[in-house]
């Protein structure tokens, strides 16, 4: 059957949504929902693409186009997630996404377009394949066998956690999570999102998204926001406290939200994409995580060299060493201005 390519609509989001609960290849980041978050928090445009045959739907593909003159010009599955890259039932459904994407690509004048996947697709596109790798593994039900599967030297600082007085407690706001999250950021020398995002993934994603914190004598040193999709639970923006580390408040809370997973009947914990080498990489190493290379492939304009956009780039290094020098509340003001651009 011909396969067409259609822009998502609110007639097609029910098959669309439906369509990526089933798929075994699709993530929460193919979600119909991102494209409202991303065009109510950064004002991007979005071309969410769905490959129909005989109506039904055989394939998507959530494209988001970033546009400025520090980061450049690009069109990203997905934007803001560390995948979102087409999904479709056989080769002629990725065939009719890929030429619609390259088409919309230069319509726009986007200098490039960048999936982001598990693994390779195109071996004649460009790639990077060693800048950042994922952590995922299956969680033990039972609580004792789920903490053996903690390496022994972890494990004793999860132990120690779990006596020191943290209590974890769901949030309904951003409130304790944002001030946490914001500093660990800055420190980092990365610039913050606006509060609006964060709203905008609890109001759009519903009972699939929420906020833990850990307190420690009434005053919250750690925070995650985490995302929930078919038997998987995913932290993927935490803040912390700079005492948390000496209390094990960031294992106490992974801990914790392992525990209330289960409970709520997820069997996979996805630790999220870290930078390799740096030191979240290997904090999930040593919580007896195995890294697996996240693929981002690139069809350029022209076969251009593909931008370097990413922290390991000379180029940025100034800008990140005077932006963890910055004044906190200079920071959350100036940073939502700036990450708005960047994919």
């Amino acid at each position: 059957m011909t396969v067409v390519v259609k822009p998502l609509d609110q007639a097609l989001w029910p098959r669309w949504e439906a369509y990526v609960a089933r798929h075994p290849d699709a993530t929460f980041f193919h979600r119909a929902g991102w494209r409202t978050v991303i065009e109510r928090s950064f004002g991007q445009r979005t071309h969410y693409l769905a490959a129909l045959s005989d109506d039904a739907v055989v394939g998507v593909l959530p494209l988001a186009h970033y546009k400025s003159r520090l980061f450049g010009n690009a069109l990203i599955a997905n934007g803001c997630c560390v995948g979102g890259g087409p999904v479709a039932d056989d080769d002629e459904a990725h065939l009719a996404l890929d030429r619609h994407a390259i088409g919309l690509m230069e319509d726009v004048g986007a200098d490039y377009l960048e999936y982001r996947q598990p693994g390779r697709r195109h071996p004649l596109w460009q790639a990077r394949e060693d800048l950042y790798a994922g952590f995922e593994r299956p969680i033990e039900a039972d609580e004792a066998a789920n903490l053996k599967q903690i390496p022994r030297r972890q494990r004793a600082v999860v132990r120690h956690a779990l006596v020191s007085g943290l209590v974890d407690e769901v949030d309904t706001d951003i409130d304790r999570f944002y001030p946490l999250y914001a500093a660990s950021v800055r420190d980092l020398g990365t610039p913050v999102f606006a509060r609006a995002y964060f709203r905008n993934l609890l109001t759009v994603f519903g009972a699939d998204c929420d906020i833990l914190t850990a307190t420690w004598r009434g005053e919250a040193v750690v925070s995650v926001l985490t995302f929930y999709c078919r038997g998987r639970v995913m932290p993927y923006y935490v803040g912390a406290a700079r005492v948390a580390r000496d209390l094990g408040a960031a294992d106490f809370l992974y801990w914790r939200l392992m525990r209330r997973a289960v409970a709520r009947g997820c069997t996979v914990f996805d630790f999220g994409r870290s930078k390799v080498g740096t030191g979240p990489w290997h904090f999930k190493k040593n919580w007896g995580f195995v890294p697996r290379p996240l693929v981002h492939e690139y069809r350029t304009r022209d076969d251009a060299p593909v931008p370097q956009i990413n922290p390991t780039n000379p180029r940025y290094r100034l800008f990140i060493d005077l932006w963890k020098r910055l004044p906190l509340p200079v920071a959350n003001l100036v940073g939502p201005m700036v990450v708005r651009n960047i994919g």
